[in-house]
């Protein structure tokens, strides 16, 4: 009889493409995963587990180039975010058509955020793809979804690693990924290329956007720590502290730790190099455990 696994995927953008592998991990040594609650790109990889898609989304993560991911990018320069994230969900509808939550094949919850009414919503019902991107809208990145009066952002603000909010039943093991963790990583070498056109565009967008911001909120020359950077660095020592919290109150029989410095949030064409630090990560965790 296979072992049944609670599985608890977090935030953390690109890197979270790491929890393609961690499952491919979890099969491989026979576990059977019942049950999914995700945070973000946790809500993405666990929704389309869940809808029985992994091969396809796999398949298609792998081959998506520089190029590819800049053609993903709906750029809106809105006080609310700089991204809307319409178009790549278009193309991921396109391997996983929507379909209420209740419906899927594995028990699943994503979690966002009510930043009106400054709570936690965890979702586990209606349309899977209207959760998804309640809980992918990055602070400042990615614009809020609307939902009548309601306007979400991303569940890692108040849930990185929801290992709270994942469905339990008797018999199961909790496994929790966390993929901000402050650990060291040696990046694998990549090959030398000469600027592509995925640069030059990237440039002109989303750098002259920030250099628009930076103009408003100047680095420190003693500190030389610019607004993003700053915004950044705080965000995730915060979120390092929930999650530490949080796991110290739900602690899992299985911790998965992916580096912060595996990859930058955008960086989704190293899917590749990214799902198989999962594996690795996962296979290494999972050798002693018999199932």
């Amino acid at each position: 009889m296979k072992q049944k696994v609670a599985l608890v995927l977090g935030s953390g953008g690109a890197r979270g493409i790491a929890h393609i592998g961690v499952i491919r991990a979890l099969i491989h040594h026979g576990f059977e995963i019942t049950s999914i609650a995700g945070t973000s790109m946790g809500a993405v990889i666990g929704g389309v587990y869940a809808a029985g898609k992994l091969d396809e989304y796999e398949n298609w993560m792998r081959s998506l180039s520089k190029m590819d991911v800049f053609n993903l990018v709906d750029f809106t320069m809105s006080t609310q975010g700089i991204i809307k994230a319409d178009r790549v969900l278009k193309e991921i509808k396109k391997i996983v058509p929507d379909q209420n939550i209740e419906d899927l094949q594995v028990r699943f919850a994503a979690v966002a955020t009510d930043i009106l009414k400054r709570e936690e919503v965890v979702m586990t019902e209606g349309s899977l793809f209207e959760a998804i991107r309640a809980s992918i809208s990055i602070p400042l990145v990615i614009t809020p979804a609307r939902k009548n009066e309601t306007l979400f952002v991303d569940g890692g603000i108040l849930n990185p690693v929801p290992v709270n909010r994942v469905f339990r039943q008797p018999g199961d093991i909790l496994v929790a990924v966390n993929v901000n963790a402050f650990l060291p990583y040696e990046k694998p070498p990549e090959p030398h290329h000469e600027s592509s056109h995925f640069e030059q565009l990237y440039s002109g967008k989303l750098f002259d956007f920030h250099a628009k911001l930076e103009k408003l909120f100047p680095p420190s020359k003693k500190e030389n720590t610019g607004y993003f950077n700053l915004i950044r660095d705080s965000s995730s020592i915060m979120l390092a502290q929930i999650t530490k919290l949080t796991l110290e109150m739900h602690p899992p029989d299985i911790y998965l730790e992916i580096s912060r410095h595996s990859c930058g949030i955008f960086d989704f064409y190293k899917a590749q190099e990214l799902i198989g630090l999962g594996e690795t990560v996962a296979l290494e965790s999972l050798q002693n455990w018999k199932v």
